[in-house]
């Protein structure tokens, strides 16, 4: 097998693993008991919190909330922040290209609590500028939500840039969708408000995420219940899933040069390929993270190809995962590229640094027999 869709999902770390059967094993006590098996559950999940706040540098200005990944975690932040500081304003700001996990909640905003929510469009590299962002800035402004690293074409954010606009407004705070980026791309986690990720993007467990927020901001809970999670998150706790989370991201955000050395190679081996091979157009711009790969083709169908793919044990994905059960549409490459045949045709590739150039080789093999079988659409 050769698993080529890893922005979809990662392979569980073996380390993650044991530490979720282990806990699962001698730790299953309720966090929430007031009893000794309690507490020592209760220690893990702490113990969990302060290695992922201490590994990303942020013990003394953030909180973090364990959520079951990272829709939740937007959830909780885009409507966290929006109910409880509507009398500051009801102006956010977002960008096109944003996951369905920001857009569909920022919608909800809008079209059933009056929310403004001012949609910018990305460049042709497939971001939004700091330039950009300060003109549509204003003072009614509470939130802006961007992420850091694009799910589909890999554009990387200026994380640093867009959070000194934001800043210079008092009233607003700026939220990230960190989940392609963790453990994979550098970003300065300090500039931001609040960060959201899945664990499962990273080498963690399905179900498991966090929302990383500033000690100062204030969230309207959006699941009440018994008040786990510093009152922001009710529901009993998923212990061992969270201790397999910080477990597989302190290891990665340790590791993330050597990590990057192993998968950069690869995307630029299938650069290489695809900028020479006729009928193949490149959508993930040269800064894109190298975890990802977009490409567009002009005489085959996408998605027979991505099937044959599939039929020789190759995975890969026609779009993002989360919108794979619709129209097999990208509306990230329609608004990087403006052209709606390209953006219905595209095929992403995601590395992990469990790849290997041999796996890319036969990648590349492969490929080239089945454009020569599959039929011009």
């Amino acid at each position: 097998m050769i698993y080529f869709d890893n922005a979809a999902t990662t392979e569980a770390l073996p380390s993650a693993l044991r530490k979720f059967a282990e806990v699962s094993a001698t730790s299953f006590g309720n966090p929430s008991s007031n009893h000794a098996f309690g507490h020592r559950a209760r220690r893990i999940l702490d113990g969990a919190r302060v290695s992922i706040l201490g590994a990303m540098g942020l013990k003394k200005s953030h909180e973090l909330v364990f959520t079951s990944g990272a829709t939740e975690s937007n959830n909780l932040a885009l409507k966290g922040v929006a109910f409880h500081y509507a009398a500051r304003g009801k102006r956010i700001i977002t960008s096109a290209i944003e996951h369905p996990s920001v857009l569909a909640p920022l919608m909800d905003l809008r079209d059933h609590f009056g929310y403004e929510v001012v949609i910018l469009p990305v460049n042709g590299e497939g971001v939004v500028t700091p330039e950009e962002l300060a003109k549509a800035m204003d003072g009614s402004t509470i939130l802006v939500s961007l992420m850091a690293v694009n799910n589909e074409i890999g554009s990387i954010f200026d994380t640093a840039g867009l959070s000194a606009v934001v800043h210079k407004f008092r009233k607003a705070f700026f939220h990230v969708d960190a989940t392609q980026a963790i453990c994979k791309t550098a970003f300065p986690y300090g500039d931001c408000d609040l960060i959201s990720y899945s664990g499962h993007k990273f080498g963690g467990l399905k179900g498991t995420g966090a929302l990383v927020y500033r000690q100062s901001i204030i969230l309207q809970p959006q699941n009440e219940g018994g008040g786990q999670e510093h009152g922001y998150r009710a529901g009993t706790s998923d212990v061992a899933g969270d201790a397999a989370m910080a477990l597989a991201q302190v290891e990665g955000l340790g590791e993330l040069r050597q990590r990057e050395a192993i998968v950069r190679p690869l995307n630029e081996e299938l650069r290489r390929y695809f900028a020479h091979k006729p009928g193949v157009l490149l959508n993930s711009p040269v800064s894109a993270s190298p975890y990802l790969l977009n490409i567009s083709l002009t005489k085959k169908k996408a998605s027979v190809v991505v099937e044959a793919l599939s039929n020789r044990d190759i995975y890969v994905s026609s779009v993002s995962a989360c919108s794979s059960k619709r129209d097999p549409f990208s509306y990230v490459v329609d608004e990087e590229t403006g052209d709606r045949a390209r953006a219905q045709n595209s095929i992403r590739i995601s590395f992990s640094p469990l790849n290997t150039m041999d796996e890319v080789k036969t990648f590349e093999k492969v490929f080239d027999e089945i454009l020569q079988e599959v039929k011009d659409r």
